[in-house]
């Protein structure tokens, strides 16, 4: 009996939990147009039908929940029932994850977990370089932020109006920040100001390209600087984040690993990833300039991008300018550190075999590929409702070209009755 009053609270308990955290999304619809330029919004644009959308509807719950306190209010809108909100908003797929304050709108292309999507709507929320007054407030930002830029300084001259520009451009991706050296004290190594830093992997790393006479050069240095350093050194690589990652241009080398549903990796899979994250670590100022590291669990991407079905573990790594990859000669479990570091010298210095490209013949086998795969992830999957998805059109498609080919053989069968039959009326 106790145990059946204690199953009884705790249900209770968990329905008004779930009660809460549905209360604070908002339920919008087209009258929405109307008070759109007031205050800030993180809006999810959905369709009841979408299994994306269905997929991101927990994931949202606590985005809502987390930012409740916040003056970021959210909310989504049903785009089949208010078209005019989705024609407003250009809304091409489902789900879009759109962020609006006044008259800026923005839109989230990254990861749809719960801590990318609260980072998103957080940097966009405030200014794109927020000041740090306190001391103390470089303990919280080490806590909380594992990436995010540092200018040490006054907020004037050329390097700050970049910085600030910079930031203004990269303000959806990663955090920026400004502060004094006696504010920053033991917190950044500050020897000369204005000095500017990125933080991440718990070490700041110095801009050094600011002695430069030109503003052009300058622009264009810190530009692709804070292009490079906005990711960590070993990131994971999905389909949310890839495309942010081809735009450094480096070369992208990826830990290629399997992953179950539960995200957990067998034993040999962990050792393999960690040997290419611990290169990186230990090589970064050999490396860092020209190669991005990180790994992937996504296969259905990666063989989709090597167009083929990709042994693993293994190595791959994509030229982000020409789209070329290259895999290592050796198996992937004969690969050692130093059997890495001269794969990634011959691949520097343009000496090992490349593959795929942006050619018309590469498009056309990848699309035949992606094609193929499909089909037979189907086929495997349902059988029954493959063949009818794919045999029914065939068929009907069948018909009509024997119809649109074959009218004349139909034609003579009747003209060969018509005859025979004049021939028996006049025998008769």
């Amino acid at each position: 009996m106790v145990l059946l009053r204690n199953f009884i609270l705790l249900a209770l308990i968990c329905g008004i939990f779930s009660s809460i955290t549905a209360s604070r999304i908002l339920e919008l619809s087209d009258r929405f147009l109307d008070i759109r330029k007031e205050g800030q919004w993180l809006l999810m644009m959905y369709a009841p039908w979408c299994a994306h959308c269905k997929r991101l509807e927990p994931i949202w719950s606590h985005v809502a929940q987390h930012l409740y306190a916040s003056p970021i209010r959210v909310g989504r809108v049903d785009c089949t029932r208010f078209t005019n909100v989705a024609q407003t908003f250009k809304i091409k797929g489902f789900p879009t994850i759109l962020f609006l304050k006044g008259e800026q709108e923005f839109t989230y292309h990254g990861d749809r977990s719960r801590d990318e999507i609260v980072n998103f709507a957080l940097r966009l929320s405030g200014p794109p370089v927020q000041e740090i007054t306190k001391t103390q407030s470089f303990e919280f930002l080490k806590k909380d932020r594992d990436l995010y830029f540092l200018y040490v300084g006054e907020r004037s001259g050329s390097l700050w109006e970049l910085y600030h520009k910079t930031a203004d451009v990269f303000q959806p991706h990663a955090f920026f920040y400004q502060s004094h050296p006696t504010v920053v004290d033991k917190h950044a190594p500050v020897e000369n100001t204005p000095a500017l830093f990125v933080y991440k992997e718990s070490t700041h790393y110095n801009f050094t390209g600011h002695n430069v006479s030109s503003i052009d050069v300058l622009n264009e240095t810190l530009h692709k600087w804070v292009n490079a350093e906005r990711f960590p050194s070993f990131p994971k690589v999905t389909r949310g984040n890839i495309n942010q990652l081809f735009l450094t241009k480096k070369n992208l080398v990826l830990a290629v690993v399997e992953e179950n549903q539960l995200e957990e990796m067998t034993p040999d899979m962990i050792e393999f990833r960690d040997m290419i994250e611990s290169l990186i670590k230990s090589k970064r100022d050999k490396y860092h300039e020209h190669f991005q590291f990180g790994w992937i669990a996504n296969l259905e991407l990666v063989n989709s991008i090597a167009m083929m079905v990709v042994p693993l573990p293994n190595l791959l790594v994509i030229n982000t300018t020409t789209n070329h990859h290259h895999f290592p000669e050796d198996e992937a479990g004969k690969l050692t550190p130093h059997a890495i570091e001269i794969f990634l010298e011959q691949i520097h210095s343009e000496n090992v075999p490349k593959y795929g490209g942006n050619s018309w013949f590469v498009h056309f086998f990848r699309f035949w590929f992606e094609t193929k795969t499909t089909l037979i992830a189907m086929w495997k999957g349902n059988p029954v409702l493959t063949t009818v998805i794919f045999g029914l059109p065939a068929g009907f498609l069948s018909l009509i070209c024997y119809g649109i080919c074959c009218p004349d053989i139909l034609d003579a069968d009747d003209e060969e009755e018509e005859e025979e039959e004049k021939k028996h009326i006049k025998k008769d």
